[in-house]
């Protein structure tokens, strides 16, 4: 069943979907009942459930979070939202100390089947603490799993996966990707965890990005089309578990490769997926993998974030020096 969803509408209806086919599935996060969200994409689910799955908490994402370590370790399977990126800092010590080590603190006794709903990156003319890229944080810690979708599809495919999943999620949502519309087909199979996905063909160089970077890297694709250059681009789609296979075989096509993410570079995820695909694919490079990424400053106000963050012009300007004189 095909219907036209924004990615805002595509993750409230997972997780409306979710919640009917699953009691034990509860929602809740500031503001998320009665207003439904700063960016609606809880809206109607307190309406529909009631206030005992879809409730407001207090302005404390230290508790929020430790209340879905509680309800997960007794059969419960919550997904919180934190209202912006930065308001999850708050909530980290939880995040690092508790969600993502009770499995292995238990010796496999307790899995937290736990979703932590993020709202990141920038692009929508916030300021600081409301367009960070906190993604590294995140996929720096082991035991957590740490997803980001690009389009409405997978958003409602991911969202369902990482919910269904007994393993803490931290689910990264694009904000300026929040009301795009697209196609999307409720009746295919969840996406799973793990699994990078081949967003356009191409022969001469790889665009390797994920969440609010893919539509930038699909339309230097486009661009370079336009010039004579066929441009590969490869979505990432889960930072941890990062899928090798699909990112390296990609790479090992066109024998050249760049990373395009909104983060600061330094110590970045777009670092490790360089490095990932040099040490992996040295025999098979053409030229040093480049990246395209933020720059290393805190977020800038809104009238000069579009210096910040990586653009067509930026990543075609990465592929001019993929060393095309040695062909």
């Amino acid at each position: 069943m095909n219907e036209k969803l924004t990615m805002a509408q595509a993750l409230n209806r997972a997780l409306r979907d979710a919640m009917a086919a699953d009691g034990t599935v509860s929602v809740f996060g500031e503001d998320v009942g009665r207003l439904g969200g700063v960016f609606r994409i809880t809206d109607g689910l307190t309406a529909e459930f009631g206030e005992a799955r879809c409730f407001d908490t207090p302005l404390a994402e230290a508790g929020i979070v430790g209340v879905a370590v509680g309800m997960a370790m007794n059969g419960m399977r919550p997904v919180v939202e934190m209202q912006f990126d930065a308001f999850a800092y708050p909530a980290f010590e939880q995040i690092t100390s508790h969600v993502a080590k009770m499995r292995n603190r238990t010796r496999g006794q307790v899995a937290l089947p736990m979703v932590i709903r993020v709202p990141y990156a920038g692009g929508i003319g916030g300021v600081e603490h409301h367009s960070d890229s906190s993604e590294a944080y995140f996929a720096h810690t082991p035991g957590l799993h740490v997803l980001t979708p690009s389009d409405p599809a997978d958003a409602y495919g991911l969202l369902r996966a990482a919910i269904a999943s007994d393993d803490p999620v931290v689910f990264l949502e694009p904000k300026k990707l929040y009301f795009g519309a697209d196609e999307v087909d409720l009746d295919l199979p969840v996406a799973p965890i793990g699994r990078a996905v081949v967003r356009r063909p191409g022969t001469d160089a790889t665009l390797i990005a994920y969440g609010p970077s893919v539509p930038v890297a699909l339309d230097a694709a486009a661009a370079a089309s336009a010039e004579g250059r066929s441009l590969q681009v490869v979505d990432v789609r889960s930072l941890q578990p990062f899928d090798d296979e699909t990112v390296c075989r990609a790479v090992r096509s066109t024998g050249r490769a760049v990373v395009v993410a909104e983060a600061p570079g330094f110590v970045s995820v777009a670092s490790e997926i360089a490095a990932r695909v040099t040490e992996r694919c040295w025999d098979a490079l053409v030229a040093p993998v480049r990246r395209v990424t933020g720059l290393d400053i805190p977020y800038p106000p809104p009238k000069l974030e579009h210096l910040h963050l990586p653009d067509v012009d930026r990543v075609l300007d990465a592929v001019d020096d993929l060393r095309w004189e040695t062909v």
